[in-house]
């Protein structure tokens, strides 16, 4: 067994690698930060920021978008594959620097399932321009109309001669030529050969033999290793610490002192942990350390009692409209929800690796936010963003966690008192404790029924911490539009409806959590379109489908309708429930099966999923998705839930922030509508539709209607 204090520095990821090398081996490789290296040779083609093709005809991607699990990887790569006529597994996928700009108008930041939407038409185009230009190429050589000739395999091809260039041939005629703007773009009519074709991830092989790097398994030469603790109390500060006991343990090298926080630098993770348990930090705790889970809780309540910002525009009404058509209405139905606090847990908890020398720094780390975590770390040590190099990494998960920048700057902070790179490495505990926590909501709803039991007017006020106040301030007019993103516009005709929004702040700092917006919306339009079903005495799927004018929403219900089984009874002793969403471009229909449980109160035990997310990219990319998705979904639903007592988030690790088992996991089948519109987001949908449709299930089984998340906790209780 290894000393405690010098253990033998050999992981996981080591003896993958140590593996992966016993045997010769076909792998494509994950290359970082090549997209600045200016080093093009004469010969290569860089037709745009996107793409370089060598002498060799080996074509290089960097790629635009983050990859955190999500299959970006995968899937953008596929969209250049189609336009320049080769297979993915031929392009070399290269993760570049962040640099807000790189790309032009196609910004770094990855998020909101904007990937594909984003990058649908760009990568696409600027795939094509390069295929042209290499036509032309082409044809100018032979002397013939470039209609003549077109792109296969990696080569151009002029039939009527025979004659055949492989794409490395041409790349030096290719790049002394002006490259095509607006080449033609395929269409799903031509026949797409990659597009909407199943693909295993091409990252797959890299990860499972542990040659691909994530950012907490950077190593660099003299580097040290930190930790950290930091105040208990959000707002509190640092009070005694011993720093003489913390420099005692072997491997420590010093420890680094910051207003509300203390790390401790050492040559090693364990060593750094030791010196922190031997620091025995104190804290100044600060107004913050009387807020309570019950206060916090009442004072969303209370605020909702507030006038909101109108949040529809010129598409709602006004009060006095609204109050007629409520007076109009045979029946009335109201319902308050309430949505927890949500930490993100991501597998790989923060961890940054900072080197400051010669009046800047560089940065190694995995973030959504590549370009402008560079331009906050820049501003952070009051340098130009010249002076700052951030190499981004591949990530074990971001959720929204990795669109903040906190852990970088933390990092920096540290780095700043150390003559050599450091890794700042978070503690699950810290990781859980210090996030940036989805917000908790408070929404009060009410709907006026005609006779046939449909809406005639609509109600919906929306209380919560504002994000986009916090980070966009100039977008921020009253109403956070994310928050009330899904509420505005439903899948439904509602024909007076109001919608509000009330800003309401508390100590728990918020941020972008998985479903952001149209996730939380979700929850409570999904539940309490379920709510006037029941009211009306209609069937829940057949009362949606009513509502839903626009026939992709019909589509997906019918879907899921014929797949699930809906017309039929559930099997004994258990129940099913349905939602329909229409967010992020993507309209998605779920039927959750579920059934009674000694432990939790339900257990789900299948999942039907109906998706038309436009034009499918890869299917196994959108049931990955839809699988993920629906589990992370689930698990907030039934036990997602962050509560404060003393200023202080109760919930530490996954012992208590509870996590759906394997055992648990449902079985799910994702059916894909044939669609050949404008491709929508994926990475979001699954989690939004999955909560209310189990929540839905709930009341078929045991008649208790959820309006308080976590389920578990409402039926154990």
């Amino acid at each position: 067994m290894a000393d405690e204090t010098n253990p033998i520095q050999v992981s996981r990821r080591d003896m993958l690698r140590a593996a992966a090398t016993a045997a010769p081996v076909l792998a494509i490789g994950i290359r970082f930060g090549t997209a600045q290296a200016a080093t093009t040779a004469p010969a290569d083609f860089k037709p745009n920021a996107l793409l370089t093709i060598d002498g060799t005809g080996q074509i290089a991607l960097a790629l635009p978008k983050t990859e955190m699990g999500q299959g970006v990887y995968t899937s953008l790569t596929m969209l250049v594959a189609e336009e320049l006529e080769v297979a993915p597994q031929a392009i070399r996928v290269d993760i570049p620097r962040g640099e807000s700009g790189l790309f032009g108008k196609l910004d770094q930041g990855t998020g909101g399932s904007t990937s594909i939407r984003e990058c649908w038409e760009p990568m696409r185009q600027a795939a094509a321009n390069a295929r042209a230009a290499l036509v032309d190429a082409a044809a100018a050589r032979w002397k013939v109309p470039a209609s003549e000739c077109r792109a296969q395999a990696g080569s151009v091809v002029h039939a009527a001669s025979k004659r055949t260039a492989p794409y490395g041939a041409l790349v030096a005629a290719a790049a002394a030529l002006p490259v095509p703007e607006k080449a033609p773009l395929k269409t799903a009519a031509d026949g797409f050969k990659v597009i909407g074709k199943p693909q295993r991830r091409l990252d797959s092989r890299a990860k499972v033999i542990g040659t691909a790097e994530y950012g907490i398994d950077v190593r660099l030469p003299g580097m040290k290793v930190a930790t950290l603790a930091q105040s208990p109390v959000f707002g509190g500060k640092l009070g005694a610490a011993d720093e003489d006991a913390a420099m005692k343990v072997k491997g420590v090298r010093k420890v680094v002192r910051l207003p509300d926080a203390v790390a401790v630098v050492a040559d090693h993770y364990w060593a750094a942990r030791k010196g922190l348990e031997a620091l025995a930090p104190s804290w100044e705790d600060g107004a913050n350390a009387v807020a309570t889970q019950a206060a916090i809780v009442s004072s969303y309540a209370e605020a909702a009692q507030q006038p909101g910002n109108a949040a529809m525009g010129k598409d709602g009404i006004d009060a006095a409209t609204l109050a007629k058509a409520m007076e109009g209405a045979v029946k009335r139905v109201s319902a308050v929800y309430e949505q927890p606090f949500l930490a993100h847990a991501a597998m790989e908890p923060g961890n940054c690796v900072v080197h400051v020398k010669d009046g800047g720094c560089e940065i190694w780390t995995g973030t959504q936010v590549p370009g402008s975590a560079r331009d906050e770390a820049a501003a952070a040590l009051g340098v130009p963003v010249e002076k700052v190099v951030l190499h981004n990494r591949l990530m074990g998960g971001g959720f929204g966690r990795r669109l903040e920048a906190d852990y970088i700057l933390r990092t920096i902070e540290v780095a700043k008192q150390v003559d050599a790179p450091v890794k700042l490495v978070w503690s699950r505990e810290e990781d859980m404790q210090h996030d940036l926590y989805r917000p908790f909501y408070h929404d009060q709803i009410e709907a006026g029924l005609d006779a046939e039991g449909k809406p005639v007017a609509w109600n919906h006020k929306i209380t919560g911490s504002s994000i986009m106040a916090r980070l966009y301030p100039k977008y921020f007019k009253g109403v956070d539009a994310d928050a009330v993103d899904g509420s505005v516009k439903t899948p439904y005709t509602l024909p007076a409806q109001m919608v509000e929004y009330v800003r309401h702040e508390s100590a728990v700092p918020t941020s972008w959590w998985r479903g952001v917006g149209g996730a939380r919306s979700a929850f409570v339009v999904e539940s309490f379109v379920d709510e006037l079903a029941y009211v009306a005495g209609k069937d829940p799927l057949a009362y949606r489908r009513a509502l839903a004018s626009d026939p992709r929403a019909q589509a997906v219900l019918d879907l899921v309708a014929e797949k699930s089984g809906w017309a039929k009874p559930a099997p004994a002793g258990r129940a099913r429930g349905v939602a329909l969403i229409h967010t992020w471009d993507t309209y998605m229909a779920q039927v959750v099966e579920v059934e009674k449980d000694a432990e939790n109160g339900v257990r789900v035990v299948k999942v039907t999923a109906a998706v038309d997310c436009g034009q499918p990219i890869n299917p196994l990319g959108i049931e990955a998705q839809v699988e993920g998705g629906i589990v992370f979904g689930i698990t907030a639903a039934l036990f997602g839930e962050v509560t404060i007592a003393n200023g202080r988030i109760e919930q530490s690790n996954f012992h208590d922030y509870r996590m759906l088992r394997i055992s648990e996991a449902p079985a799910i089948a994702t059916y894909i509508v044939p669609s050949d519109q404008k491709a929508g987001g994926m990475g979001e949908p699954p989690v939004a539709t999955i909560m209310p449709a189990l929540a839905n299930a709930v009341f078929a089984l045991t008649g208790k209607r959820i309006r308080k998340l976590p389920i578990a906790k409402a039926l154990t209780a």
